[in-house]
């Protein structure tokens, strides 16, 4: 063999070689790439589901305190326009005692306010207004701040949103203020907070998932560039071997290529498990140390709403496990959908303390398409159960006859149904549980009255039905 042969058989081997490579590593880039790409769009969806579960919290944390704050110095400068009879300064004397009663920090520009019914301010600690009839000030909105006030002292109290100018920062800002009327002193009285504290709530939120999520996309950056450092050295290895066997070293390569492009897969798998759950957990943990911070007020509300959210989390943790790589709970593999409601049932129960009885019939060979949707179905479905139902009992029915029947029944509240189904989006995910069953050609229903709420899907033989394209469960 020449010279010029040699060349040319070298040159084919190595593009061989190239493309073994290439194949072996393009994969695994787009499959990390995808990776990091429902990573980020799942923070997004967490981000503003956990801010939307918080703001109705820290905003009813918010108005509980200003209702306290205000009842408590009502009583105050009642009690003292009570002795003005005996005492001429005692108006006085509560008045000036209020000004001083802030409340939280010094910044925080939280202070009671009093007022004349006809509009004329009585008292305020940081503005040079005490003296001046404010009945017609209108704030940005065009709002008539004082008069809005007041009408509201006189309906028994209340709250009211306006715009007012901050003291610290001398800005117009939105403000939730608390108001009562004095009729010991003719004076309405009141305080607010400004709205601040939402805002703070959701740059927490946004700033901790943005960073565990950076985190997470460093990690499986730096997998991707350990499995190509693995991929290359093979390439070398192969490179540095004997002429005579090229041939069986470029089969053998392949094959370990395939082979180490699986086992990165797996690798990539299991640290976007581990790193996506703890980080994940971290904001639940974000919760948690929330729930502490609102031991101020209603806390029994508070928390039993707060834990919700959590629980509205770890939900979202596991569909990105399921997501990012094709996760489903593995005892419908094990030991089939009827085990895996079972232990759905018991572990509900467990949990929430509702009792739940599951009937499972006779079900033969049930595809894994369809096993997955009627579990999620399930899941789903009790999910409501304890979010919105008030239910005691829940009745799970699984039975097969050609095609296979699901039905869950509770004896909670219920809700409109119909209503519910003809809105695009549902809080109680019927849309989504309805599309799980229609997708593979099934038939979803609903009906709902206090004290019974069923919820039923059908799918038919052919949806169920195991062929060659699909594995058995």
């Amino acid at each position: 063999m020449n010279f010029r042969q040699r060349l040319k058989n070298r040159d084919g081997q190595l593009r061989l070689r190239l493309i073994l490579l290439s194949l072996a590593v393009m994969p695994l880039f787009l499959a990390i790439g995808a990776v990091v790409w429902i990573v980020g769009e799942q923070a997004k969806n967490l981000e503003e589901a956990q801010i939307a579960a918080v703001k109705p919290i820290v905003l009813q944390a918010r108005k509980d305190e200003l209702e306290h704050f205000v009842q408590a110095g009502r009583k105050v400068i009642a009690h003292f326009c009570a002795n003005a009879s005996f005492d001429p300064r005692a108006r006085e004397e509560g008045r000036e005692l209020l000004r001083r009663m802030d409340f939280g920090k010094k910044t925080d520009d939280n202070y009671f306010f009093l007022y004349e019914m006809d509009g004329t301010n009585v008292m305020h600690p940081r503005l040079p207004v005490e003296g001046k009839n404010l009945w017609t000030m209108q704030d940005q909105a065009g709002t008539y701040i004082i008069q809005r006030l007041l009408a509201q002292a006189r309906a028994g109290g209340g709250f009211v949103e306006y715009f007012w100018n901050r003291p610290s920062t001398n800005q117009n800002e939105l403000k939730l203020g608390y108001v009562e009327f004095v009729p010991e002193c003719n004076w309405m009285i009141g305080t607010g907070l400004y709205m601040d504290h939402l805002r703070e709530a959701e740059n927490i939120i946004r700033g901790r998932t943005e960073q565990e999520v950076k985190t997470t996309r460093d990690k499986i950056l730096l997998i991707a560039l350990a499995a190509l450092l693995v991929v290359a050295a093979g390439g070398l290895v192969v490179n540095l071997n004997e002429q005579r066997t090229a041939n069986e070293k470029l089969r053998a390569m392949a094959q370990k290529v395939v082979q180490s492009q699986e086992v990165e897969r797996t690798r990539v798998a299991r640290e976007l498990h581990d790193g996506v759950s703890q980080s994940l957990a971290s904001v639940k943990y974000l919760f948690e140390s929330a729930d502490i911070q609102l031991d101020r007020g209603k806390m029994e509300a508070a928390s039993r709403a707060l834990k919700l959210g959590i629980g509205q989390v770890i939900d979202v943790m596991v569909d990105v496990r399921r997501i990012s790589h094709d996760l489903y709970p593995t005892i419908l593999d094990d030991e089939g959908l009827g085990m895996a409601l079972e232990q759905l049932g018991r572990e509900f129960s467990t949990r929430t303390s509702i009792s739940v009885d599951v009937t499972v019939g006779e079900i033969g060979g049930i595809q894994k398409d369809a096993a997955k949707a009627l579990y999620r179905f399930a899941q789903q479905a009790l999910g409501n159960v304890e979010t919105h139902a008030l239910a005691r009992e829940v009745k799970l029915s699984l039975r097969q006859n050609k095609g296979i029947f699901l039905t869950i029944e509770d004896n909670g509240i219920g809700f409109d149904a119909n209503a519910l189904l003809k809105q695009r989006r549902d809080g109680l995910g019927i849309t989504n549980m309805r599309e799980r069953i229609e997708m593979l050609g099934g038939i979803f229903s609903v009906r709902s009255n206090p004290g019974q709420t069923a919820l039923n899907a059908y799918l038919p033989p052919d949806a169920i039905k195991v062929d060659s394209r699909h594995a058995n469960i």
